[in-house]
């Protein structure tokens, strides 16, 4: 029985098309250009970090968050980036009784624009807080610790194969890919994913009936 759902958060709960304009805009480079460039990484199977070092060679990312941050161009999340389903399965799966928990690979920042948003989840948390991220074995560790929950009751939804499916399934927690985003469409027919996958939904309105079911 599946008494908790966690959510990645890029590109599952959220668009990251905001996201990636703000760093095109600040590295002066077009938006189509890391449009493509993100796509280009995302196809070779490389993190999506990849596509800021490619627009600017030994870009030291960390200070340049910094940077944007003092010039007042830091980290932005408002309403219109969630995506149209998300508030919605979020709140129906609490009403089923559901624990809701947010947790994706972000920084500190991200987790206080996200609670800002008021979302129908009980925690809300990034790796940035915690210091480990996907796909580290310790951030599955310190996602049950946190939400007190079983692995065998928990699932986790997300659309980056190597991020969220496939070490969900070796931490032993259930796995529900999403069609979404360039990770989720592009490897949505993956053999690999197919078979690792429990469920593989287009909508996070799925979820509330695999709940059920």
């Amino acid at each position: 029985m599946i008494e908790t759902i966690v959510f990645d958060v890029g590109e599952t709960i959220t668009r990251d098309d905001r996201y990636w304009a703000s760093w095109a805009d600040w590295l002066d480079v077009p938006r189509h250009t890391m449009s493509a460039l993100v796509g280009a990484v995302v196809a070779q199977g490389q993190d999506n970090a990849e596509a800021l070092r490619l627009a600017r060679p030994g870009i030291d990312i960390a200070a340049e968050y910094r940077a944007r941050e003092a010039a007042g161009r830091g980290e932005d999340l408002e309403e219109s980036d969630l995506y149209s389903d998300a508030r919605p399965a979020l709140a129906a799966l609490q009403n089923l009784g559901v624990r809701v928990i947010v947790a994706g690979n972000q920084t500190p920042r991200a987790a206080d624009l996200l609670r800002g948003l008021a979302l129908p989840a009980d925690l809300v948390a990034t790796s940035g807080e915690w210091g480990v991220a996907k796909p580290e074995p310790g951030f599955f560790h310190r996602l049950l610790e946190v939400a007190q929950a079983a692995p065998e009751e928990t699932l986790y939804v997300g659309d980056h194969p190597a991020n969220d499916v496939f070490p969900a399934k070796a931490a032993g927690l259930w796995a529900a890919h999403i069609r979404r985003g360039p990770w989720g469409h592009l490897w949505a027919g993956s053999h690999e994913v197919v078979a690792a996958a429990d469920w593989q939904v287009n909508s996070l309105t799925e979820l509330p009936g695999i709940v059920r079911s």
